[in-house]
């Protein structure tokens, strides 16, 4: 062990990683994350000091742990809680069917694995009404369920509080009363609740301010673990609401860490938003916070130039560095099965659309639904997580038909992307173009134009807020597709506030409208970041 002084740079997972669920076992840390509508769900995050984290998986990987087919945008998996108790790991999580329409059809769930790395059991169902559920073991051995409760009724608040409900482990069901026990601090959005015991108390730790740029984490204890619980002065103990000059904006849903070593932290959402805009590319990322015990009882940040603002760079625990080996830039798709980088869109990665041994070396895709589907999409992704980057692929496909297409995209979701795409065109035949969406509203950004090269490289590089498409022949001199784009449009915010809760994405995909199922094979895909941080 040294006694330099370390430090964790925020935020630690970059890229769309949001409402983090931090857990330690041993001396080993997890953090859990939300999903939404993309496959496998939950992802699950490594480290042993705090400073380096690896992925190690995701917990929902087979389709009898989870239907996406139909969920909207940014529906899917919510928020899962992950905790740890007699051997066992519990991973409890939203599937959201119905949101941002007045309704929303939450379904609760949860899934044990004695290993982090699975296998995870097959779902229980827990309750609906509500989303952000979180598990709570007691010193005697109970455990309880915490969630929020949606009201949908015109004129009420949406979000009027937090439940809690014992959960019998053994007969895997709820049991006993449902008691309200926090209606929020007066913030508005009271949500993503999890429980804690320190000493006589028992602390609530809920999100407040909604998802946004006034999100915020707040704090409450009661002495009975049904309430009342009495607000945290000066709540809230973060946020980053009072100052937009933040490098952090969108601080809150938190959960709480004690290290090995005697010290406390929590992870927390955040967002960067481009220079002079409130557009979130990246999406919702991951950060830390080293706090500390006050002798009221209280948490507070510890080491923040403000006493409630998020920090981008905080005192590491006293641990020994762990780091991980990188990630290669190139993917040759040489292995049995897709990366722990890769999420599909909405469905199962099988065999009958998407293969690594049909054609060794080459990660082969099979057309199917539009790139407006929310079914049967073939769509595989990877995050995008720095604002300057570049993204690379190769691929052979001979489409006969406009209706089949396959390429590269730079992608926000169903409504929002860019597509760089190889189809056929009755006047030029096989051809290269690309295609913009936003909103739902299709332009072409680069008519068709004749290629005939057997393969085509495709390339993209974001700088900032500038998104700049070309192709190659031979893959050594690239030639322009297009004008620079904007890709802000390929944010949490859109064209207007609220668009989502996910991240932007690089994706591979191939779409048959036909029928046939044309495939489309890719050699590699490349993906560098040309600086660190941002």
């Amino acid at each position: 062990m040294t006694n330099k002084m370390t430090f964790i740079e925020n935020p630690v997972l970059r890229g769309f990683h949001p409402d983090p669920s931090i857990l330690r076992v041993g001396e080993d840390y997890y953090l859990a994350t939300s999903t939404f509508e993309w496959f496998p769900g939950v992802r699950l995050h490594h480290s042993r000091d705090l400073r380096h984290w690896r992925p190690i998986g995701h917990v929902l990987d087979r389709r009898s742990q989870l239907d996406l087919l139909g969920n909207p945008r940014s529906g899917g998996i919510w928020a899962p809680c992950l905790t740890h108790a007699n051997g066992v790991f519990y991973l409890v999580f939203t599937d959201v069917k119905t949101w941002g329409h007045g309704f929303v059809d939450a379904h609760n769930y949860y899934v044990t694995a004695s290993r982090i790395e699975g296998p995870w059991s097959e779902p229980t169902e827990l309750n609906r009404g509500g989303f952000d559920p979180s598990l709570f073991h007691d010193e005697d051995g109970k455990a309880w369920l915490v969630n929020m409760v949606w009201d949908h009724r015109p004129g009420n608040d949406q979000f009027p509080g937090i439940v809690l409900q014992e959960l019998d482990l053994e007969r895997r069901r709820l049991v006993g009363e449902r008691r309200w026990i926090f209606s929020g601090s007066g913030l508005g959005y009271t949500e993503g609740p999890h429980l804690y015991r320190r000493g006589d108390y028992y602390y609530l730790l809920v999100a407040e301010g909604g998802t946004i740029y006034d999100h915020a984490a707040t704090l409450a204890r009661s002495r009975r673990i049904e309430g009342p619980y009495e607000v945290a002065p000066g709540t809230p103990f973060l946020t980053s609401r009072l100052d937009p000059s933040l490098e952090l904006q969108k601080a809150g849903h938190a959960s709480l860490v004690e290290t090995t070593t005697g010290e406390w932290y929590i992870a927390h959402l955040v967002g960067r938003p481009l220079p002079n805009a409130r557009r979130c590319i990246l999406g919702r990322e991951t950060a830390l916070q080293r706090v500390r015990w006050t002798d009221e009882g209280w948490l507070a940040l510890e080491g923040t130039e403000s006493p409630r603002s998020p920090a981008v760079r905080v005192q590491a625990p006293r641990l020994p560095d762990h780091p991980f080996e990188e990630p290669p830039v190139r993917d040759h798709f040489d292995r049995e099965a897709l990366g722990v980088a890769y999420q599909t869109l909405r469905d199962v990665p099988d065999e009958s659309w998407v293969s690594l041994r049909e054609r060794p070396g080459c990660l082969r895709v099979r057309g199917r639904e539009s790139p407006q589907s929310l079914h049967r999409q073939s769509v595989v992704g990877r995050r995008i997580q720095s604002l300057h980057c570049r993204v690379e692929t190769c691929l052979e496909f001979e489409p006969t038909s406009f209706q089949q297409m396959a390429g590269l995209m730079c992608m926000y979701s169903d409504e929002n992307f860019f597509y760089a795409l190889l189809s056929h065109d009755e006047r030029v035949g096989r051809s290269l173009a690309l295609l913009g969406s936003e909103h739902g509203k299709l332009t072409w950004l680069a008519r068709p134009l004749a290629f005939t090269s057997p393969r085509l490289h495709l390339r993209f590089e974001l700088s900032g807020k500038d998104l700049q498409f070309s192709y190659s022949r031979d893959g050594e001199r690239f030639d322009p597709l297009g004008t620079v784009l904007d890709a802000s449009i390929l944010s949490d915010e859109g064209p207007s506030l609220g668009l989502g809760f996910t991240g932007a994405f690089a994706a591979l995909c191939a779409h048959d409208l036909t029928g046939k199922s044309l495939h489309a094979d890719f050699d590699y895909l490349d993906y560098a970041e040309l600086s660190k941080g941002r």
